[in-house]
């Protein structure tokens, strides 16, 4: 009865979803804050490990849809979006095949009242997540319609507070996505005029869009550009990452503002053991990422430009991301920066000398 509710309810969201249209009872507070749904999410887990103590042989029926729940709650902890609506999905699907389970075993007589409690709390604390991911899907939903695709209010109210550059003292803005978002770049250089300006999660296409915003009217005199791995993961054409790269340095050089062009990082898989959302390789192969990096070295020597290359000094001997420098395989950890930072300055050194004379540049073919 339960697994055909829950059926039921599925195929409902989906009709509905697909006309625009969501059921009466989707308040806007039904949605909880990450901490709050991870939180739930993890009583669920030990109300579904201590009821099994309380009914004969539940104990071994139920292992295999615990550790399934445990599984799916623990790739949504890692993912890099707590947003994720496929792995709230896994992580209920496994709460429901729980509860079908447990009304199909047979309870002892009497049942104790502390038992009764645990099954109760659990129910509700289902029907709390199952309220969590419908308004989930309907955040999803106003967000694939919203007017700011490319997250344009992110830095809007940063960007005002920003001074102008102060003379003999260069501005360089660090522009990309997760990779650069989560770099904290005050600690790795506290008395350079450094901005970052990354967004988790973004493509080309939104950087592009972001470009005035967020570079040009900060009037750095450098940028250092670090993207593709994102578009890479949503096979965006190879062709399609180029093109958007050559209008953001385009934008940039007719802005006087000096484009450095970094090469994807390589990605690696040796922490899916502990994690199988860790399995970086499959969504970002590395023969797509080495396309894309020869192109990127290509274009900076046939343009003049300066090339970081990450890549090459992040890589092991049997051609991945070094181990050590991201715990998830895809994400630079402290010693993944430690790495980029020195190779960042160094390229930024060759844009921003002063003794450097002006170089005729090639223009762009379009």
């Amino acid at each position: 009865m339960i697994a055909m509710g829950w059926t039921t309810r599925r195929l409902a969201v989906a009709l509905l979803a697909a006309v625009g249209v969501w059921p009466a009872p989707a308040q806007q507070d039904a949605l909880l804050p990450d901490s709050d749904a991870m939180a739930l999410y993890s009583r669920l887990v030990q109300l579904m490990e201590s009821t099994t103590t309380t009914v004969p042989g539940f104990a071994r029926a139920g292992a295999p849809v615990i550790e399934n729940t445990r599984q799916a709650l623990g790739n949504l902890q890692a993912a890099a979006s707590r947003q994720d609506g496929s792995l709230h999905y896994s992580f209920l699907n496994n709460v429901r095949a729980f509860l079908a389970l447990a009304d199909a075993m047979p309870k002892p007589y009497p049942f104790p009242e502390e038992a009764r409690r645990q099954f109760r709390e659990l129910r509700e604390s289902a029907e709390r997540a199952d309220s969590h991911f419908a308004a989930l899907l309907r955040l999803k939903e106003t967000q694939l319609r919203s007017p700011d695709r490319d997250q344009l209010t992110r830095y809007q109210e940063a960007n005002l507070k920003v001074p102008p550059p102060k003379p003999g003292r260069s501005r360089v803005v660090f522009f990309g996505d997760s990779i650069t978002d989560g770099w904290p770049l005050n600690e790795y250089y506290p008395d350079k005029d450094y901005i970052n300006r990354g967004i988790s999660g973004q493509i080309t296409s939104q950087m592009l869009a972001r470009m005035q915003a967020d570079v040009i009217a900060l009037k750095p005199a450098a940028m250092v550009i670090l993207a593709g791995t994102n578009d890479i993961a949503r096979g965006v054409p190879v062709e399609a990452i180029q093109n958007n790269l050559i209008m953001i340095t385009a934008l940039a050089e007719a802005h006087k503002i000096r484009p450095v062009i970094a090469t994807v990082l390589p990605t690696h898989d040796y922490n899916k053991g502990q994690n199988p959302a860790w399995e970086m390789t499959k969504r970002r192969p590395l023969d797509l990422i080495r396309k894309l990096n020869t192109w990127m070295v290509a274009f900076c020597q046939n343009h003049n430009y300066v090339c970081l290359d990450y890549f090459s000094s992040m890589l092991d001997v049997d051609g991945f991301l070094k181990k050590e420098l991201a715990d998830d395989g895809l994400h630079p950890n402290a010693a993944g920066y430690r790495v980029m930072a020195p190779l960042a300055q160094s390229a930024l050194d060759k844009v921003l000398s002063p003794a450097e004379p002006e170089k005729k540049k090639r223009r762009f073919p379009f």
